[in-house]
Protein backbone atom coordinates (compact mmCIF):
# COMPACT_ATOMS: atom_id res chain seq x y z
CA UNK A 1 0.00 0.00 0.00
CA UNK A 2 1.40 3.02 -0.87
CA UNK A 3 1.94 5.35 2.12
CA UNK A 4 0.65 9.34 1.67
CA UNK A 5 1.80 12.98 3.92
CA UNK A 6 1.25 16.15 3.48
CA UNK A 7 3.52 18.54 1.26
CA UNK A 8 4.30 21.26 3.44
CA UNK A 9 7.38 23.11 0.57
CA UNK A 10 7.73 22.99 -3.29
CA UNK A 11 11.40 21.64 -4.13
CA UNK A 12 14.16 23.80 -5.20
CA UNK A 13 13.07 22.44 -8.78
CA UNK A 14 9.35 23.53 -8.66
CA UNK A 15 9.86 26.37 -11.15
CA UNK A 16 10.43 24.02 -14.21
CA UNK A 17 7.89 21.41 -13.03
CA UNK A 18 4.13 20.96 -14.19
CA UNK A 19 2.63 21.74 -10.44
CA UNK A 20 -0.86 22.61 -11.28
CA UNK A 21 -2.91 20.76 -8.31
CA UNK A 22 -4.46 22.43 -5.36
CA UNK A 23 -1.62 23.19 -2.45
CA UNK A 24 -3.92 21.50 0.18
CA UNK A 25 -4.36 17.84 -1.43
CA UNK A 26 -1.78 14.90 0.18
CA UNK A 27 0.56 14.26 -2.13
CA UNK A 28 3.20 10.59 -2.35
CA UNK A 29 5.96 10.66 -0.26
CA UNK A 30 8.02 10.21 -3.07
CA UNK A 31 7.49 13.89 -3.96
CA UNK A 32 9.83 15.09 -1.63
CA UNK A 33 13.46 14.94 -1.94
CA UNK A 34 14.05 12.11 0.66
CA UNK A 35 10.98 9.96 -0.19
CA UNK A 36 12.14 9.94 -3.60
CA UNK A 37 15.64 8.62 -2.85
CA UNK A 38 13.85 5.91 -0.45
CA UNK A 39 11.96 5.16 -3.20
CA UNK A 40 14.49 4.60 -5.69
CA UNK A 41 16.72 2.83 -3.29
CA UNK A 42 14.48 0.04 -2.70
CA UNK A 43 13.92 -0.56 -6.31
CA UNK A 44 17.64 -0.42 -7.02
CA UNK A 45 17.98 -3.51 -4.48
CA UNK A 46 15.09 -5.59 -5.94
CA UNK A 47 15.30 -7.44 -9.24
CA UNK A 48 15.31 -5.66 -12.96
CA UNK A 49 11.22 -6.51 -12.42
CA UNK A 50 10.95 -3.72 -9.88
CA UNK A 51 10.25 -0.90 -12.05
CA UNK A 52 7.53 -3.00 -14.20
CA UNK A 53 5.66 -4.40 -11.42
CA UNK A 54 5.63 -2.16 -8.74
CA UNK A 55 2.77 -0.01 -7.56
CA UNK A 56 4.50 3.13 -6.43
CA UNK A 57 7.08 2.96 -9.12
CA UNK A 58 4.12 3.31 -11.50
CA UNK A 59 2.37 6.37 -9.49
CA UNK A 60 5.88 8.03 -9.11
CA UNK A 61 6.39 7.68 -13.32
CA UNK A 62 2.54 9.25 -13.32
CA UNK A 63 3.61 11.98 -10.87
CA UNK A 64 7.02 12.35 -12.96
CA UNK A 65 5.03 12.69 -16.86
CA UNK A 66 2.85 15.18 -14.74
CA UNK A 67 5.36 17.30 -13.27
CA UNK A 68 7.36 17.92 -16.49
CA UNK A 69 4.63 18.03 -19.08
CA UNK A 70 4.99 21.77 -19.49
CA UNK A 71 8.71 21.72 -19.72
CA UNK A 72 8.30 18.83 -22.53
CA UNK A 73 5.65 21.18 -24.21
CA UNK A 74 7.97 24.07 -23.98
CA UNK A 75 10.63 22.38 -25.99
CA UNK A 76 8.00 20.64 -28.61
CA UNK A 77 7.32 17.27 -27.41
CA UNK A 78 5.61 14.94 -25.77
CA UNK A 79 4.86 14.73 -21.42
CA UNK A 80 6.24 10.72 -21.79
CA UNK A 81 9.45 11.85 -23.81
CA UNK A 82 10.03 13.72 -20.57
CA UNK A 83 9.10 10.99 -18.31
CA UNK A 84 11.33 8.68 -20.32
CA UNK A 85 14.40 10.92 -19.61
CA UNK A 86 13.43 11.01 -15.93
CA UNK A 87 13.49 7.11 -16.07
CA UNK A 88 16.49 7.16 -17.52
CA UNK A 89 17.60 9.66 -14.70
CA UNK A 90 16.31 7.73 -11.79
CA UNK A 91 17.94 4.34 -12.72
CA UNK A 92 20.97 5.95 -11.89
CA UNK A 93 23.01 5.89 -8.72
CA UNK A 94 24.05 9.64 -9.09
CA UNK A 95 20.46 10.47 -8.36
CA UNK A 96 20.45 8.07 -5.71
CA UNK A 97 23.10 10.05 -3.88
CA UNK A 98 22.60 13.16 -4.75
CA UNK A 99 21.95 15.85 -1.84
CA UNK A 100 18.56 16.83 -3.89
CA UNK A 101 17.53 13.70 -6.26
CA UNK A 102 14.00 16.19 -7.68
CA UNK A 103 16.95 18.62 -8.25
CA UNK A 104 19.25 15.90 -9.92
CA UNK A 105 16.15 14.47 -12.16
CA UNK A 106 14.50 18.00 -13.25
CA UNK A 107 18.03 18.85 -14.57
CA UNK A 108 18.38 15.96 -16.28
CA UNK A 109 15.24 16.02 -18.25
CA UNK A 110 15.47 20.25 -19.01
CA UNK A 111 19.18 18.70 -20.30
CA UNK A 112 17.49 15.58 -22.38
CA UNK A 113 14.51 17.81 -23.70
CA UNK A 114 16.94 20.52 -24.93
CA UNK A 115 18.67 17.93 -27.09
CA UNK A 116 15.93 15.96 -28.10
CA UNK A 117 14.73 19.27 -29.54
CA UNK A 118 17.73 20.30 -31.47
CA UNK A 119 17.44 16.87 -32.51
CA UNK A 120 14.48 17.25 -34.38
CA UNK A 121 15.63 20.67 -35.66
CA UNK A 122 18.71 19.58 -37.08
CA UNK A 123 17.62 16.07 -38.59
CA UNK A 124 20.29 13.83 -36.91
CA UNK A 125 20.23 11.53 -33.36
CA UNK A 126 19.76 13.16 -29.63
CA UNK A 127 23.58 11.91 -29.42
CA UNK A 128 24.67 13.77 -32.02
CA UNK A 129 22.79 16.59 -30.50
CA UNK A 130 23.99 16.89 -27.51
CA UNK A 131 27.50 17.51 -28.57
CA UNK A 132 28.94 21.06 -29.06
CA UNK A 133 30.04 20.67 -32.80
CA UNK A 134 26.63 19.42 -34.24
CA UNK A 135 24.64 21.80 -31.85
CA UNK A 136 26.04 25.03 -32.51
CA UNK A 137 24.86 24.43 -36.52
CA UNK A 138 21.41 26.10 -37.39
CA UNK A 139 18.64 23.89 -38.51
CA UNK A 140 17.93 23.46 -41.87
CA UNK A 141 15.66 25.20 -44.40
CA UNK A 142 14.44 24.85 -47.86
CA UNK A 143 15.05 28.00 -50.34
CA UNK A 144 11.62 27.72 -50.86
CA UNK A 145 10.99 28.82 -47.48
CA UNK A 146 12.92 31.98 -47.48
CA UNK A 147 12.00 35.34 -49.15
CA UNK A 148 15.79 36.44 -50.02
CA UNK A 149 16.00 36.41 -53.74
CA UNK A 150 19.02 33.47 -54.46
CA UNK A 151 21.58 36.25 -55.17
CA UNK A 152 21.62 36.74 -51.70
CA UNK A 153 23.38 33.16 -51.04
CA UNK A 154 26.54 31.79 -50.79
CA UNK A 155 28.07 32.06 -54.58
CA UNK A 156 28.54 28.75 -54.83
CA UNK A 157 24.52 28.01 -54.80
CA UNK A 158 24.28 30.27 -57.39
CA UNK A 159 23.86 28.41 -61.20
CA UNK A 160 24.43 30.72 -64.73
CA UNK A 161 23.76 28.38 -67.73
CA UNK A 162 26.61 27.94 -70.09
CA UNK A 163 25.73 30.15 -72.58
CA UNK A 164 23.54 32.94 -70.91
CA UNK A 165 25.90 34.59 -69.13
CA UNK A 166 27.78 31.50 -68.06
CA UNK A 167 31.82 32.40 -67.38
CA UNK A 168 33.79 30.83 -69.95
CA UNK A 169 37.04 29.66 -67.24
CA UNK A 170 33.69 27.58 -65.99
CA UNK A 171 33.71 25.66 -69.22
CA UNK A 172 37.27 26.18 -69.46
CA UNK A 173 37.86 24.12 -66.34
CA UNK A 174 35.56 21.39 -67.44
CA UNK A 175 37.60 20.97 -70.50
CA UNK A 176 40.84 20.64 -68.89
CA UNK A 177 39.27 17.82 -66.79
CA UNK A 178 38.13 15.62 -69.76
CA UNK A 179 41.21 16.27 -71.05
CA UNK A 180 43.04 15.48 -68.12
CA UNK A 181 41.61 12.08 -68.38
CA UNK A 182 42.08 11.51 -72.00
CA UNK A 183 45.78 12.25 -71.71
CA UNK A 184 45.69 9.64 -68.22
CA UNK A 185 44.42 7.28 -71.10
CA UNK A 186 46.86 7.75 -73.24
CA UNK A 187 49.44 7.75 -71.14
CA UNK A 188 48.22 4.24 -69.97
CA UNK A 189 48.16 2.86 -73.12
CA UNK A 190 51.51 3.82 -74.16
CA UNK A 191 53.17 1.91 -71.41
CA UNK A 192 51.06 -1.47 -72.04
CA UNK A 193 47.47 -0.55 -70.58
CA UNK A 194 44.65 -1.94 -73.50
CA UNK A 195 43.08 1.04 -74.31
CA UNK A 196 39.11 -0.51 -73.52
CA UNK A 197 40.35 -1.36 -70.39
CA UNK A 198 42.19 1.35 -68.92
CA UNK A 199 39.34 3.88 -70.42
CA UNK A 200 37.01 1.52 -68.20
CA UNK A 201 38.84 1.64 -65.35
CA UNK A 202 39.70 5.61 -65.27
CA UNK A 203 35.87 6.43 -65.82
CA UNK A 204 35.35 4.15 -62.83
CA UNK A 205 37.90 5.89 -60.46
CA UNK A 206 36.55 9.36 -61.20
CA UNK A 207 33.23 8.06 -60.85
CA UNK A 208 34.29 7.09 -56.86
CA UNK A 209 36.24 10.99 -56.83
CA UNK A 210 32.55 12.51 -57.92
CA UNK A 211 30.80 10.95 -54.76
CA UNK A 212 33.80 11.09 -51.80
CA UNK A 213 35.25 14.47 -50.16
CA UNK A 214 39.18 13.31 -50.86
CA UNK A 215 41.66 11.25 -52.91
CA UNK A 216 43.01 9.51 -49.77
CA UNK A 217 39.29 8.79 -49.41
CA UNK A 218 38.78 7.68 -52.54
CA UNK A 219 41.83 5.76 -53.02
CA UNK A 220 40.96 3.37 -49.65
CA UNK A 221 37.52 2.68 -50.73
CA UNK A 222 38.72 2.10 -54.27
CA UNK A 223 41.10 -0.26 -52.78
CA UNK A 224 38.68 -2.52 -50.65
CA UNK A 225 36.16 -2.21 -53.86
CA UNK A 226 36.77 -6.03 -54.79
CA UNK A 227 33.27 -6.08 -56.67
CA UNK A 228 34.63 -3.38 -58.82
CA UNK A 229 37.99 -4.46 -59.30
CA UNK A 230 36.16 -8.32 -60.35
CA UNK A 231 33.74 -5.97 -63.28
CA UNK A 232 36.97 -4.88 -64.42
CA UNK A 233 38.39 -7.49 -64.68
CA UNK A 234 42.09 -6.78 -63.60
CA UNK A 235 43.94 -9.03 -60.89
CA UNK A 236 44.61 -7.35 -57.41
CA UNK A 237 48.30 -6.59 -58.97
CA UNK A 238 46.90 -4.62 -61.42
CA UNK A 239 44.26 -2.31 -59.37
CA UNK A 240 45.98 -1.59 -56.51
CA UNK A 241 49.01 -0.31 -58.87
CA UNK A 242 46.96 1.38 -61.02
CA UNK A 243 44.92 3.20 -58.37
CA UNK A 244 48.23 4.16 -56.86
CA UNK A 245 49.63 5.76 -59.99
CA UNK A 246 46.62 7.75 -60.96
CA UNK A 247 45.24 8.97 -57.25
CA UNK A 248 48.73 8.98 -56.16
CA UNK A 249 50.86 7.23 -52.82
CA UNK A 250 47.81 8.38 -49.83
CA UNK A 251 50.63 8.30 -47.03
CA UNK A 252 51.76 11.99 -45.38
CA UNK A 253 55.12 11.65 -45.56
CA UNK A 254 54.82 11.54 -49.53
CA UNK A 255 51.52 13.48 -50.23
CA UNK A 256 52.92 16.53 -51.11
CA UNK A 257 55.74 15.11 -53.38
CA UNK A 258 55.42 14.08 -57.32
CA UNK A 259 54.60 10.59 -55.79
CA UNK A 260 51.57 11.57 -53.51
CA UNK A 261 49.60 13.63 -56.36
CA UNK A 262 48.94 11.44 -59.01
CA UNK A 263 48.52 11.10 -62.77
CA UNK A 264 45.41 13.19 -62.82
CA UNK A 265 46.24 15.61 -60.27
CA UNK A 266 49.49 16.49 -62.17
CA UNK A 267 47.89 16.91 -65.66
CA UNK A 268 45.13 19.11 -63.73
CA UNK A 269 47.37 21.38 -62.39
CA UNK A 270 48.81 21.83 -65.88
CA UNK A 271 51.95 19.59 -65.95
CA UNK A 272 52.23 18.01 -69.82
CA UNK A 273 52.18 14.60 -70.80
CA UNK A 274 55.44 14.18 -71.91
CA UNK A 275 56.91 15.38 -68.14
CA UNK A 276 55.02 12.38 -67.09
CA UNK A 277 56.64 10.35 -69.33
CA UNK A 278 60.00 11.06 -68.34
CA UNK A 279 59.02 10.05 -64.80
CA UNK A 280 60.92 6.87 -63.95
CA UNK A 281 59.25 5.94 -61.30
CA UNK A 282 55.97 6.17 -62.54
CA UNK A 283 56.40 5.16 -65.70
CA UNK A 284 57.77 2.06 -64.16
CA UNK A 285 55.32 0.83 -61.55
CA UNK A 286 52.36 1.65 -64.76
CA UNK A 287 54.30 -0.72 -67.11
CA UNK A 288 54.69 -3.63 -63.84
CA UNK A 289 50.79 -2.94 -63.18
CA UNK A 290 49.45 -3.47 -66.87
CA UNK A 291 47.48 -6.35 -67.26
CA UNK A 292 48.90 -9.45 -68.44
CA UNK A 293 48.24 -11.19 -71.75
CA UNK A 294 46.39 -14.20 -70.41
CA UNK A 295 43.72 -11.45 -68.84
CA UNK A 296 43.33 -9.05 -71.78
CA UNK A 297 40.02 -10.02 -73.49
Amino acid sequence: MTSRRSWTAAGPSSSLADDGDEPTRERNEFEGSEGLRALLERLAAQDHGAWRHDREAAALMAHVVKRYAKLARKHGLDPWDAGSAAFDAMRSAAVRNADDPWAVVTRAVQVTMIAEERANGLLCSVYQARRPEFSTFHDPERFSDRENPLSDYHPALRVEPIGEGGDAEDVHEGTGIVEAVESAIAFLTLLGWPRTPARTALEYICARLSEVSSRATAWESLRRDIHGRTLLDLSSTSWNGLLRAVLGNPEPEVARTTAGRGILLRLLIGEPLRSLLTDDDLVLAVSLSAPAEKARR
